[in-house]
């Protein structure tokens, strides 16, 4: 794994675990019951991104390095992932 496909890597699996974050813990106008004139109760009031980013970061971090481990040491090779080699058609 060249370092550009280990930052594209690591830009996948932040952006996944941050969509899994995001909805985390969110406050929104129609739970804090004061809703702004024009604008849905679903709408956050204390959305907590900054935080929530840096969670994201360090999540990413995480699996990024386990992924890259296992990817650098030859754990787990394109071969273990080719599924129609393995249950395709026979020759």
């Amino acid at each position: 794994m060249g370092p550009v496909s280990g930052i594209v890597l690591f830009l996948v699996i932040w952006f996944m675990t941050f969509l899994v974050v995001l909805p985390i813990k969110i406050q929104t106008q129609g739970d804090v019951g004061e809703i702004v004139p024009g604008t849905h109760a679903g709408s956050p009031e204390h959305h907590h991104l900054r935080k929530k980013m840096w969670i994201t970061t360090a999540i990413a971090l995480v699996l990024w390095g386990i992924i890259a481990f296992l990817m650098l040491t030859g754990t787990v090779t394109l071969d273990d992932v080719d599924l129609y080699k393995r249950f395709g058609p026979n020759p």
